[in-house]
């Protein structure tokens, strides 16, 4: 998502760790998305992953994934300042206008703030503000107050599912606050916040994947994975989401209750006895398959992210920030960042997506892309005062 920093593998074998050089990692991206965009012109269809014969699997703006290749197109406009790459993002992000109408899915955050969210900080578009502000009315309305949270899915077994996921998707809701003057979409994020804190989380601290609610008494029916592992394992991708998501509402409210929680997520992931020398993580923590069990760079790149954010809000000691260039070094080594006129134009190789359903498996995913970006740009420009 979009940063209050940036407004002011398959293989198991340990990376050896590599010299971060943001400029040279910032131009394989760019090599990347030039080509991207010479290759795949159809704008109704936004490059995601790999398909299983290796070729581009893209897709329509209702997909979840839709806002990151438009958002990753004004990350390299906010680090080149090259209006050539505004006028792409601007081009790829008004495919997805429709999407503030969408009011079936959770996902509007991913989907509205990583595009239009990104045109509006750099470009100041009105036409973006009013279009993020009915989508934030949208995903609003799945709110439910009676459970306390904003519904994920309307699929599955489940009488109302919430994913950790969700966490995402509230850097919105304060946005829509801060411009509309509307309290309730802070009051929704805070509460969502809060019952998530109170029912995902395990006693190491990890967190479930999946709680399902009763809508009638707003009691939970069930805790359990969708996406990981096991029921009670530790998905990668997941834990990383939460470490994120309660950062940013340490930001947006300053209440210690949610730096607290992300340091507890943190400790859990950096001192887990299965993350590798080199910090990406397999794409669960409890795989008993480990080590020979695939990496997750996404879940990496969410997690590196985060911890540089979360790096400027404690003042006690910490390993948050040698903990991030560390990861970042990981991933701009040759065993993650793909050469350019690869991994069908992706920098990330080694994602993972849904295992369980056999599911873009050790692939290129363009969220790893999109928040390794957004990693890159936050240690440009706060890792060298360090």
């Amino acid at each position: 998502m979009i940063s209050a920093l940036l407004m002011a593998c398959g293989s198991s074998k340990p990376v050896a760790e590599s010299t971060l050089d943001v400029t040279k990692a910032m131009n394989v991206a760019k090599a990347h998305l030039e080509n991207s965009l010479r290759e795949h012109t159809d704008k109704t269809l936004f490059p995601r992953s790999t398909k299983s014969d290796g070729s581009l699997n893209a897709v329509p703006a209702r997909d979840w994934t839709s806002g990151f290749y438009p958002g990753s197109l004004w990350y390299m406009y906010d680090y080149t300042k090259d209006k050539r790459w505004a006028d792409s993002a601007a081009a790829w992000t008004a495919g997805l206008e429709s999407e503030k109408l969408n009011t079936h899915t959770h996902d509007l955050g991913f989907i509205l703030y990583c595009s239009f969210g990104n045109g509006l900080r750099l470009t100041g578009d009105a036409d973006y503000q009013a279009i993020l502000l009915q989508g934030a009315k949208s995903l609003s309305s799945r709110f439910n107050p009676k459970t306390g949270v904003i519904r994920s899915w309307d699929h599955g077994k489940w009488q109302f599912p919430v994913i950790i996921d969700n966490m995402m998707n509230l850097e919105f809701l304060f946005w829509a606050t801060k411009v509309s003057g509307d309290s309730s979409f802070y009051k929704i994020a805070v509460t969502h916040a809060n019952t998530t804190m109170k029912n995902h989380f395990r006693m190491d601290n990890s967190s479930y994947h999946v709680v399902d609610y009763d809508t009638t008494t707003g009691k939970v029916l069930s805790r359990g994975t969708h996406q990981g592992y096991a029921g009670e394992s530790a998905w990668a991708r997941g834990q990383a989401w939460g470490l994120y998501g309660y950062t940013v509402m340490y930001r947006e409210t300053q209440d210690k209750k949610y730096l607290d929680q992300a340091v507890k997520i943190a400790a859990f992931m950096l001192d887990h006895p299965n993350l590798p020398k080199d910090k990406v993580p397999y794409w669960d923590y409890n795989d008993p398959a480990i080590p020979t069990t695939q990496r997750d760079a996404s879940a990496a790149a969410i997690m590196v992210s985060a911890l540089l954010e979360l790096s400027q809000y404690v003042k006690a000691k910490n390993n948050y920030f040698e903990s991030a260039k560390r990861i970042l070094k990981s991933l701009g080594s040759k065993n993650y960042l793909a050469k350019p006129g690869t991994n069908q134009d992706f920098f990330l190789m080694h994602s993972v997506g849904h295992k369980p359903a056999k599911s873009e498996i050790d692939v290129p995913i363009n969220y790893a892309d999109y928040y390794y970006l957004e990693a890159l740009l936050r240690y440009d420009r706060m890792g060298q005062k360090k």
